[in-house]
């Protein structure tokens, strides 16, 4: 019996229907000879610190830092059951078949389930990239050694196991340094990935509020020709004064006299070129890419983006496999074009006609099996789906996908690039300018004018030659001021973290970034963002995503090389050797584990006062902090002084999750003069007042009027 193992319920059901002659059993589906049984994912997942030794149940500094000698994987709760299937029927296997996700990871997961078990059966290797049935077909046909994928395991378990140390000890070691210097109850989450995230949101919004904009001044002329009119911009001289260090006009006198002097005056076509030039067809999407457009577009998460791309793929199977960083496309799907197309054209009536007007003949650069990685860009599948199962978010995603994929087979965008350069009174003004010769396939797009195309760009300029005299009709002075980096989206985030290198000063650091992929995968970054968020960390403005004052406090509270990119650039250079076989895992781990006592020594060595890491000062004693509390019967929050066990017992409503100190003060008891009065909800007439001093003795209470203490009434017992 040969038993196929997927990563997860879909890629599994997507198999057997390939297999065929498909029945139902517990856990796994029965294909003839064959058997299809599935992960959800891991379904073995990484001991705890405590599963090595009771005393790291807690978290202290002492204990620090946690290197396991013997690494665990435990079965996760949720999946003992379907791991129990597994484990039965690989008893009856006679060959197994690896058909995990195409990747480190989906490689790793089905391994360590075969090492779980002990696992001495031949091993296939089942490698797709997209789940309709022409792919399935073919992969089933062309199964190979898995033997031959052991460095992609190997480096994601380093990974793994490098992430792990990195997590368990760095969160406790800061938490705990965090609580010397009077942090409460906040865990500080520092991770590999997550923590140079962070700091690079950071570090744009400190840039953004240091910003001072400078006042510079644009001069732009309306040329006269006999042929037509058109638009120049000033050109300053080589030794043009003043103009500051980024060649930018800011003395008003100059920029008022350049416009007095030329006003006007007669002038000289000094320069006319004109030049074909054609733009390709853009490239597919990687998930970064596509996570870029939709957050610009729509305002999407990378989380709502990245599971509306799975579904796509694993659900409607109209698209190929998401979690890619590489926006080429394999030659030999080349030949796919005529039956994709058909296959758009019944899922897609509405986009027929440009469907149509597609030449499956037209082989655009994207085609490219040298640019090719682990994956290959997102495009649909062959696959006759239904569109109108498909919610707003992804029928959104999908057509921007299904236009990229028909965008391959328009020709080139075609037009005649004109460059002009006009002397006036020996002031230089230029322009620029493109008639467009074939709309080639930016007819699929349906826009006249490329994102970040300037307006000087797409003027027609009239037919001119050099030596036409013209006349500066008037020149236009326009006061501006520079503008600070635009703050981050979820999109241009999972897109600074591909391209983290270019935030990283060290030129070989530089280098392995710029050829690994970043941060974090394209796999993983709409999950860090989310966790950050969760984490309080960072929070969303809009379309924008911002740092906290929590955020903040972690990040400056943070050795450089903990928040840096760098540790990634070492990693990914210790995992490609480690994926080509020429360096042992445990020889990375050891490594790995001897950063990890040096920096959490550091840490150990002494406190850090975390911003946003603590509550507001309490207003009674004056050298507590307040900290937000649950209520007992559940139904919302109370602020209480840290300092309660000190003697402090100031207590404060909640108000919009901030301590109602305002509304408080009005309400001191008037019996022990110490204590204030809160509502409580329970009394025999619905809600009451009671001293925050109850504890201490004080029994005075008030009945309710009108959501205040009816102090002036009669007192209750």
């Amino acid at each position: 019996m040969r038993l196929f193992i997927a990563e997860k319920p879909s890629v599994a059901k997507a198999i057997a229907a390939e297999l065929g002659n498909v029945t139902r059993a517990e856990g796994y589906l029965q294909c003839g000879p064959d058997r299809v049984t599935w992960c959800f994912g891991h379904i073995l997942e990484m001991a705890k610190p405590e599963h090595y030794g009771e005393q790291y149940a807690k978290w202290r500094a002492e204990d620090l830092p946690i290197i396991p000698q013997a690494w665990a994987l435990l079965p996760k709760d949720d999946a003992k059951a379907q791991l129990a299937v597994i484990g039965r029927l690989l008893k009856d296997a006679t060959e197994v078949v690896n058909a995990g996700d195409p990747d480190r990871e989906g490689q790793l997961l089905v391994d360590e389930v075969l090492d779980h078990f002990k696992n001495r059966r031949d091993v296939k290797r089942f490698w797709v990239s997209a789940q309709d049935s022409v792919s399935i077909q073919r992969g089933l046909a062309a199964l190979k050694n898995n033997k031959d994928y052991q460095g992609l395991k190997d480096a994601a378990l380093a990974r793994q196991r490098a992430d792990w140390l990195i997590g368990m000890n760095f969160s406790r070691a800061y938490t705990l340094r965090a609580q010397r210097g009077g942090a409460q109850k906040t865990v500080l989450t520092v991770g590999r990935v997550q923590t140079p995230t962070l700091a690079l949101v950071v570090a744009r919004d400190r840039e953004i509020e240091a910003f001072k904009p400078a006042a510079y001044f644009t001069l732009q002329a309306q040329i006269e020709h006999a042929n037509g009119a058109f638009r120049a911009a000033w050109k300053a001289k080589d030794d043009q004064a003043g103009l500051d260090s980024e060649g930018r006009l800011v003395d008003k006198t100059i920029a008022e006299a350049i416009t007095k002097a030329t006003t006007g005056q007669a002038g000289t076509l000094k320069e006319y070129r004109q030049e074909p030039k054609a733009d390709g067809q853009p490239r597919a999407y990687a998930l970064s890419d596509i996570t870029l457009k939709a957050s610009n577009k729509f305002g999407y998460s990378a989380e709502d983006v990245l599971k509306a791309c799975q579904a796509l793929y694993e659900t409607h199977k109209l698209t190929s496999y998401p979690r890619t960083d590489c926006d080429y496309l394999p030659e030999s799907q080349h030949a796919d074009a005529p039956r994709v197309l058909a296959a758009l054209k019944h899922v897609n009536p509405g986009f027929a006609k440009l469907i149509d007007g597609a030449d499956p003949t037209i082989k655009s650069k994207t085609w490219n099996d040298a640019k090719i990685t682990a994956h290959h860009g997102i495009i649909p599948t062959m696959h006759q789906g239904d569109a109108s199962r498909l919610s707003d978010i992804e029928r959104n995603i999908y057509e921007l996908i299904v236009r990229a994929y028909l965008a391959q087979f328009y020709p080139a965008h075609e037009y005649m690039s004109t460059t002009i350069a006009v002397d006036v009174q020996s002031e230089t003004f230029t322009a620029s300018g493109k008639t467009v010769t074939r709309n080639g396939w930016r007819d699929v797009y349906q826009v006249e004018q490329e994102e970040g195309e300037a307006e000087e760009d797409t003027q027609a300029l009239p037919p001119m030659q050099q030596g036409d005299g013209v006349k500066c009709a008037r020149v236009d002075t326009k006061a501006m001021k520079t503008k600070p980096p635009a703050r981050f989206t979820e999109g241009t985030l999972g897109k600074a973290m591909e391209n983290v290198h270019k935030f990283v000063t060290d030129p070989e650091e530089r280098k392995i970034l710029k050829e690994g992929d970043g941060i974090g995968t394209s796999a993983t970054r709409a999950a860090i963002i989310s966790e950050l968020k969760r984490r309080g960390f960072l929070e969303p403005k809009g379309k924008q995503i911002i740092s906290t004052t929590l955020g903040r406090g972690l990040i400056d509270t943070l050795p450089e090389k903990v928040k840096s990119a760098s540790l990634t650039a070492f990693y990914e250079s210790m995992l490609k050797e480690i994926e080509g076989g020429k360096c042992a895992v445990d020889t990375f781990i050891e490594q790995q584990a001897e950063f990890i006592r040096g920096q959490v020594a550091e840490a150990n060595s002494g406190a850090s006062t975390v911003a946003g890491s603590t509550g507001p000062a309490c207003p009674k004693c004056g050298e507590g902090h307040l900290r937000r509390i649950p209520r007992k019967d559940g139904k919302g929050h109370f602020w209480g002084c840290n300092r309660y066990s000190e003697g402090c017992s100031a207590v404060y409503d909640d108000k919009g999750g901030k301590p109602d100190t305002a509304a408080k003060a009005a309400y001191k008891c008037p019996t022990c003069k110490e204590g204030t009065l809160r509502q409580i909800a329970g009394g025999a007439k619905g809600k009451f007042w009671g001293c925050s001093r109850y504890r201490d003795g004080c029994r005075t209470t008030f009945d309710d009027k009108g959501g205040k203490p009816d102090i002036a009434g009669k007192k209750g017992a």
